[in-house]
């Protein structure tokens, strides 16, 4: 259903090796933060279970993955864990590049904030005034308020397209206009609202953002970005060069789908750089957070001056800054970003107000999961508040019948390249069993009550209506399904 949208073998980079006489060794730090993962979801009074991350690396189908810890400005500890290349066996180390996603984002947009450092643009100037062979179009949304770079950085741009699937190296690889226009696999990039109104997630707008720079500049976003942010920071595993060159393809991590299988092409290409077109490592994303800390305590040769980074993590709608996310409070308010690219699934985390930060990128669609569940080891042991579980309360046993909703389900509307998309739900002991036969998933639900069932695993609900001649349910909110006569599908 999610359609709709091992021998591990470890690597050890240890930047602080000292044990001190009183509290664990950085050993058994990480022994610890490694072996007590927890579910996202856990039910109220049940006992805790706790996961290696060998463990959760296996039932996530997660091939490799690669992490990060910052404390007090410097970095803590990196590590490796499992495969990186599945057809010789080639194991991730620290320096294994991952594809970063919408990482890219908050580090691209240092690129705009530089520039306004230089005078060179206006955060509430209309980006048409600097945008030469492209402009975005004028509309009725455009007549009073513009697309401005701050707009743009913090989603509230009114801009469409939300994100990028990327291209197979067969692909024709188009250029920036082309994506812009929709000549590319993803429609246009235009105002739908008026800007400022409303926060809303657009990787079209940090493409128009690249584009800027660009124009400014006369240089593409991955030369740009090399000698004044990059390099700048060390970050030597790390390049918005797409493709990615031949010289740095000799450690980086294939992509892996939700079967742990790798994708066509080995991983897919993104020419929408700012939006999700790094190649990184979580020790060079560490870097990155040492940086901004480092400014803030009063560094004067950083690639950004300590206003423009107090600018930056300053919250405008839905608590976004110029660039990354923005949450919590006092020495709790934090600053990161997630990433979803084809087999990459990826998060990072940071406290300026203690120098602290984590930095986890995995080489799987499902990866998610697991990066979530490493976030609340970790948080737990630094006592950062952050991935804090969701506690359910499950019905009593035997109180709900099972046999007023299995049967076939069908979506609503057809699927491209599908059609007619069907799940199978059934009865497993006192939980609901849905078989998506798209993808080869099987989920199993828990019932909350007589209508309301969730995955203890992931989070994902279903809500049933039964009041109508034909039972129907929505899916996580919002994609729904009815039950179908399985006597008309076999005529």
């Amino acid at each position: 259903m999610k359609l709709l949208f091992r021998s591990l073998s470890l690597a050890l980079l240890i930047a602080s090796s000292c044990t001190t006489e009183k509290g664990p060794s950085l050993e058994d730090e990480i022994k610890t933060i490694e072996s007590q993962l927890t579910k996202s979801i856990q039910v109220k009074d049940a006992p805790i279970e706790y996961f290696s991350i060998e463990e959760r690396m296996a039932h996530y189908k997660v091939p490799g993955m690669t992490m990060a810890i910052v404390r007090s400005g410097k970095l803590q500890w990196a590590k490796a864990y499992g495969i990186a290349d599945i057809r010789d066996s080639m194991k991730v180390d620290v320096n294994t590049m991952f594809q970063a996603g919408s990482i890219s984002k908050p580090v691209a947009a240092l690129a705009a904030l530089h520039l306004m450092e230089e005078n060179k643009v206006d955060l509430d100037t209309d980006v048409n005034k600097y945008l030469t062979d492209w402009k975005v179009e004028e509309n009725e949304f455009t007549a009073t308020e513009k697309v401005t770079l701050r707009r743009l950085l913090t989603h509230t741009a009114g801009m469409t397209v939300h994100g990028f699937p990327g291209y197979k190296p067969i692909d024709s690889f188009p250029r920036i206009t082309d994506v812009l226009n929709g000549k590319g696999n993803t429609p246009r990039v235009f105002v739908d609202t008026i800007p400022g109104s409303i926060w809303r997630y657009s990787g079209g707008g940090y493409t128009v953002m690249e584009k800027v720079v660009e124009d400014i500049t006369s240089e593409p976003l991955e030369v740009y970005m090399q000698p004044h942010f990059l390099m700048k920071m060390n970050m030597d595993r790390s390049t918005f060069a797409q493709p990615l060159p031949v010289e740095n393809q000799l450690n980086v991590s294939l992509a892996y789908d939700v079967n742990g299988e790798v994708i066509e092409g080995l991983w897919s290409n993104y020419p929408e750089q700012a939006a999700a077109g790094l190649w990184t490592t979580p020790s060079d994303l560490a870097k990155y957070y040492i940086e901004i800390f480092d400014i803030l305590k009063g560094k004067e040769d950083g690639v950004l001056s300590k206003s423009t980074v107090e600018m930056m993590l300053t919250k405008h709608k839905n608590d976004w800054g110029l660039g990354p996310s923005l949450g919590g409070e006092g020495d709790g308010f934090y600053f990161g970003h997630g990433g979803k690219n084809e087999g990459f699934s990826n998060d990072m985390t940071g406290f300026p107000k203690t120098g602290d930060a984590i930095i986890v990128m995995t080489s799987a669609d499902l990866g998610m999961g697991l990066v979530r569940e490493i976030f609340r080891s970790a948080s737990e042991y630094y006592n950062w508040e952050i991935a804090e579980p969701k506690i359910v309360e499950l019905a009593d046993s035997g109180t709900v019948n099972l046999d007023e909703i299995i049967g076939t389900y069908v979506y609503e509307e057809e699927v491209p390249e599908i059609g007619k998309y069907y799940v199978y739900l059934q009865k497993d002991g006192d939980k609901i069993m849905i078989n998506d036969p798209n993808t080869g998933e099987i989920e199993r639900m828990s019932a909350q009550d007589a209508l309301n069932f969730i995955d203890l695993d992931d989070g994902d609900t279903i809500k049933f209506n039964l009041q109508k001649e034909n039972a129907s349910f929505v899916w996580n909110d919002r994609f729904n399904f009815y039950r179908v006569d399985t006597t008309s599908l076999k005529k």
